[in-house]
């Protein structure tokens, strides 16, 4: 009985830290990562969006793995889903 609680005392910090770390950093990440995904699911034509190499573009119509963009009035481009950093509010 006395081994048992020498073990599980000695776990004890192991098992805290491993709950401080599913809390503080796994968890919100994957909050960020739904929260992100639903907004690139909810695009829609017109929406004014952000690439993560910086360009302001407008969507003109979404594809299966891609969006079609208007980066100016003569220039479009497609732009796979994952790199839209976030949509532009307003």
């Amino acid at each position: 009985m006395e081994n048992m609680q020498q073990i599980l005392s000695s776990l004890l910090p192991f098992i805290v830290l491993i709950l401080i770390f599913y809390f503080f950093i796994i968890r919100p990440q994957r909050v960020q990562q739904k929260k992100h995904k639903e907004m690139i699911e909810n695009l829609k034509k017109g929406d004014k969006i952000v690439t993560t190499g910086g360009f302001i573009c407008e969507v003109v119509k979404t594809e299966e793995g891609f969006i079609s963009v208007k980066i100016n009035e003569e220039t479009t481009a497609k732009v796979t889903k994952e790199y839209i950093a976030y949509k532009v509010e307003g």
